[in-house]
Order: structure tokens, then C-alpha cells, then sequence
């Protein structure tokens, strides 16, 4: 959708780590301190291929395949920053009845329907509404 709609989609990540994901916050927090070393969607696209056998191991050789600054990252991993960014994403993401991972709002909108040609359609009608 990004390359489709260069100029009419922006693509925001809201933090939602699953109480029922023993992982999933630490890899949410791992992400975070990856992105201050300009790493975040090579280490959210390992995170996501790599899903199922996420543990303390993996997000840890993850972090070394992509050759981060360990020691930085093991300082930003510990920041209050990142722990209270994520703890912001959640409390608004529960405000707006987000319960699980993926959800996709586009333009406020709950997409339901996350099929490629239905969210096409919904970015065309929105891009309508501004012309």
C-alpha cells in the first residue's frame, strides 16, 4: 500500500505487545532501542518472520545480525523513554478497543476487511473526500 500510494499513505506502528505473548513486549521494547540506531523496521520485519520462536535467545541474535552497538543497545533496551512509549501505545490502543495484533485503523476507521483490493479502495475513497 505504501509503494502504491506513495503520496496518500503514511504508515504509523503503535506498540500492542499481547499479555498472551510471554515476548511480545520485550520484543516491542528490543524494536524501540533498535530504531535509535536507525534499525527498527529491519528488526520489526525479523521480529515478525521469526514470530513463532521468539525468545530471549532470538531477539538477542537478531540484534547481532543486524551488527547494532550492542552496549547502546542494551542501555536503550532499559530506557524510560521506550517503556513509557509503549506503555502510552497501550493505554490508547485499549481507549479505542484494540484487543489483538495486527489492527489497521485507516484515517480513525477500524479496516475489518485487511484484504489488499478492500484497503485500496478504503485509501481511494479518503483520498477523494480531501480532492
Amino acid at each position: 500500500m505504501l509503494e502504491k500510494n506513495p503520496d496518500n499513505v503514511k504508515l504509523v506502528i503503535k506498540h500492542f505487545p499481547l499479555s498472551s505473548h510471554k515476548f511480545a513486549k520485550k520484543a516491542a521494547t528490543a524494536a524501540l532501542a533498535a530504531d535509535r540506531q536507525g534499525k527498527f523496521w529491519e528488526f520489526h520485519e525479523q521480529l515478525f518472520k521469526n514470530y513463532r520462536s521468539l525468545n530471549d535467545e532470538k531477539i538477542q541474535e537478531i540484534a547481532e545480525s543486524l551488527e547494532l552497538d550492542m552496549q547502546k543497545y542494551e542501555e536503550d533496551k532499559k530506557s524510560p523513554e521506550i517503556q513509557a512509549l509503549i506503555a502510552r501505545d497501550m493505554r490508547n490502543g485499549k481507549a479505542i478497543g484494540v484487543r489483538g495484533t495486527p489492527t489497521i485503523f485507516l484515517n480513525g476507521k477500524r479496516v475489518k476487511n485487511r484484504s489488499m483490493q478492500n484497503l485500496q479502495r478504503m485509501i481511494d475513497v479518503e483520498v477523494n473526500k480531501t480532492q
